[in-house]
Parts: structure tokens; sequence; C-alpha cells
């Protein structure tokens, strides 16, 4: 068993390349053994957002707080609030994050294989985000 105290993770900034707006991140947990898994809190300031982007076993998201959009491409945005859990199959080109007037918390667990958890590709658009009913 091993137990990662609360202060031994700091907060930090998502990748600008991969994140629009204020976006941070906070490592839970890349398990040492067995089938790799990645968890993160992220926190999106309002108007914060993913890239598009795609994950080679899926993804699973869990809302904390805050309201969010979660939009695969080709179909309508869905607004996300607390305790929803969306599950993103693996390789559906999708982005997810806040609201242009809420912030939105969400904790996100992918499965890392060939040491990613995430293929990333364009950012989501002023026009597509604001179609979203950002």
């Amino acid at each position: 068993m091993r137990i990662t105290k609360a202060e031994a993770t700091p907060t930090r900034p998502a990748n600008a390349d991969y994140f629009t707006g204020t976006v941070w991140q906070e490592p839970v947990i890349t398990t040492p053994q067995g089938p790799p898994v990645s968890a993160l809190r992220v926190h999106f300031a309002p108007g914060g957002r993913t890239n598009w982007h795609t994950h080679p076993a899926g993804q699973t998201l869990h809302v904390l707080s805050g309201t969010g959009l979660v939009q695969t491409r080709g179909e309508p945005a869905r607004q996300i609030a607390p305790g929803d859990t969306v599950w993103i199959p693996p390789g559906e080109e999708h982005w997810h994050g806040a609201r242009a007037d809420r912030a939105m918390v969400h904790f996100a667990m992918q499965a890392v294989v060939d040491g990613s958890g995430a293929y990333w590709l364009e950012p989501v658009s002023e026009a597509e985000y604001a179609a979203a009913g950002a």
C-alpha cells in the first residue's frame, strides 16, 4: 500500500499546447504496477477547455463542481454538472471544458497505452465553442 499525501502533489498549469484558457491539473495517480492508468483532477476557469483529442483506451470523466460541456465531433455539445459521469470510447474525437460563464472541475481517468493516455488534435475554435452553447 502507498499513500500519497495531498501536499506532495502540487497543482500545475495544464500544457498550453493542449488547452485553451486557464486550466489547472492535479495529478492523482499513474499506477506503478498493473495496467497503467492515469487520473487527474482538472480545474477549468470559465472558457477553459481541452483541444480536440482521443484516448487509445477511452476516458471516464466525473464532474466534481461547476458546469461544463463535452462534445463528440459531429454531434451537439452536452452540458455536464456535478455528479455526472461521462464515458468516452476509445478513438472518439471529443473535447471538454467549462462553459464561458462558469468554472468546472472534473476527475479524468484513462488507461495509458504505449506510453500515451491521449492523442492531441487541433484546438476547439472560438466558433465551435460558441456553437456548443458555451
